[in-house]
């Protein structure tokens, strides 16, 4: 259940996929984060079901007695934590301030809470988590600019051109074709860390997508969404790997057990892709 539903996080906002997505295409990151927003809690309430269906199958009884109080005092103490996304997306499609500086605005003020609110940060653990920011922003601005180059050599020779030439030539079914676009992209999330992915693939499978008709923050919420899946999947699944160090477990039985969780976000995916509206209908609400 943990390994499934990290796939949510990267498309409800803030997400640095979607924003490194919205910079490789020139797509609006406001949409992007708005376009991405249904398909989460779809995404969400799909793993509910599951969770329900194994638990009512397997016999699985309550841990605790559900409490109206007891939600209520939980949400309480958690409500300043909770303002966190809202400042966020309120800020940037409020326009108040731009996604490099709603950054700047979520740091000040987890650094707020954790200092003067939550009294959890001293000045040791503020040092820990500086360095820990600094050796993964290297990491991933070297990412970034590898897969930039990479990118820029694709598109100087022409291969996005040659590519969508190949694909639609081969048939004129805008089914098949998107079906073949999320294929090759599962592929590619299986392998090839998200952020890499989506800077190499982005001007090379857009131009696809643009002459099929699809709209690019619809096209980027579908790459995004199947990166993410792909991380799941077998053989090579980054968040298998992690989870069976972190468990202690092998991976073949941390498999066995995810497995069943990539059907609902499958039919997530499916969703995202042939109902445009179900990403596209908010961002046409707050935007155009």
């Amino acid at each position: 259940m943990t390994a499934a539903s990290s796939t949510i996080g990267p498309l409800i906002p803030p997400s640095l996929p979607l924003v490194v997505y919205g910079v490789s295409s020139s797509a609006s990151i406001g949409q992007l984060f708005a376009a991405g927003l249904i398909p989460g809690l779809l995404m969400a309430a799909s793993l509910m079901l599951m969770v329900t269906y194994f638990a009512h199958v397997r016999g699985y009884g309550r841990d605790t007695t559900f409490l109206w109080s007891v939600l209520g005092s939980t949400f309480v103490r958690a409500f300043l934590s909770l303002l966190t996304p809202v400042i966020l997306v309120g800020g940037i499609l409020g326009g108040i301030f731009t996604p490099t500086e709603a950054a700047v605005v979520a740091s000040a003020y987890a650094l707020f809470l954790g200092v003067f609110v939550y009294r959890t940060l001293n000045l040791r653990k503020l040092w820990d988590i500086s360095v820990d920011t600094i050796e993964t922003t290297a990491v991933v601005l070297l990412i970034v600019g590898a897969a930039s180059i990479f990118s820029w050599i694709l598109t100087a020779n022409g291969v996005p051109r040659a590519l969508a030439g190949a694909i639609m030539g081969q048939t004129e079914s805008v089914f098949v074709i998107l079906l073949l676009m999320n294929l090759l992209l599962l592929a590619v999330g299986i392998v090839m860390e998200p952020v890499a992915a989506i800077t190499i693939l982005t001007p090379v499978l857009l131009p696809i997508a643009v002459a099929l008709g699809l709209d690019p923050v619809h096209f980027g919420i579908m790459m995004v969404l199947n990166l993410m899946i792909g991380l799941l999947t077998p053989p090579v699944g980054m968040v298998l790997y992690v989870l069976a160090r972190v468990t202690d477990t092998s991976f073949e039985a941390v498999v066995r057990a995810t497995m069943p969780f990539l059907i609902p976000l499958i039919a997530v995916l499916i969703l995202v892709t042939y109902v445009p509206a179900v990403s596209m209908w908010l961002p046409t609400l707050l935007y155009r």
